[in-house]
Order: structure tokens, then sequence, then C-alpha cells
């Protein structure tokens, strides 16, 4: 296990400050899937009954501000991937839910596969975790991540409806 040079008292720091998730990451255990949970939240309430352009510009922002402030702390605080950072999980799971349905098994299913995607690292996931560094290098794992989920569940959706299938 490694121990991060970051500190909750470090969130005085604008870049920390937003990546961690205003302070999300410095919960205790497990600070990708309380990252992971916020944003769900943050779905569910607010961006899930917005238009998918709407959707697509709060992602788009969220991606260039979170890389910035992610490329920030790495330099700031000499860290890389550090725990806390935790803009990449709300990043991968607001794209994992992108334009979908709002019904409790879509969110439930997206943050499941998000977080173990986000974990496992399979396939193309796990060459970008660690080929890549940096404020993007921290962000581009989950963005896939995220995506393979939005796409998976998008062919679920399509498949029960199909079939007739009401879970909608």
């Amino acid at each position: 296990m490694t121990i991060s040079a970051l500190k909750a008292s470090d969130l005085s720091s604008p870049s920390l400050l937003w990546a961690s998730g205003f302070g999300l990451g410095f919960l205790p255990r497990a600070p990708g899937t309380w990252g992971s949970l916020g944003a769900l939240l943050v779905w569910w309430f607010v961006i899930a009954d917005l238009n998918p352009l709407t959707q697509l510009v709060i992602i788009a922002t969220y991606f260039g501000i979170s890389w910035w402030a992610c490329q920030r702390v790495c330099e700031l605080f000499a860290v890389d991937d550090a725990g806390e950072v935790v803009a990449d999980e709300v990043l991968g799971m607001w794209v994992a839910l992108f334009a979908l349905p709002q019904f409790w098994w879509i969110a439930i299913l997206g943050f499941v596969t998000f977080r173990f995607l986000d974990i496992r690292k399979p396939w193309l996931i796990g060459r970008l975790d660690r080929e890549l560094k940096g404020g993007l290098g921290i962000i581009v794992d989950d963005l896939v991540a995220g995506a393979l989920t939005c796409l998976g569940i998008w062919a679920l959706v399509i498949i029960f409806r199909a079939l007739s299938i009401n879970v909608l």
C-alpha cells in the first residue's frame, strides 16, 4: 500500500479541493468508491434529467477542469495518481451514465460495472493506466471505463426494448 503525500489539511489548494471531489477522496477506505458514489448522487439529483447535449457540456467542462486540477496536484505535491484524487472517478461515473434513463437498476448497474472496470483495469484500461502519467493519465483510464460501461448499459437497454421487456 502506498502512503500518499496528500493531507486533508492541503484542501486549501483549489486544485486539490477539486481533484479530491471536494474532500471525498479523503474519506477512509476506498476513496475511489466514495468519489464514484458522490458522482452517482450528483447524476441522480442534478444531471440525469438534463438533455444529452447539456450533459455532454457538463462532462466536457468537468474533464477540462479536472485534467488541469489533477496535473496541478501532481506538480504541487509530487504525486502521480494518489488515491485521494477522485475527480477521475467522478468523470468516469458521469460518462458511464451519460444520457441513460434514470432508473434505479441502471444507476446500480452503472456504479457496479464502472467500479469493477476501474479497479480491475482490464485490457485497454490497464494499458492506459500504466502508460499515461500526469493529469491526463489519471483521468483517461476512468474515461474509457466509463465509456465501456455506458456502451454496455445502452446495449442492454436496446436489447430489452427490442424484446419488449418492460424494465424502463
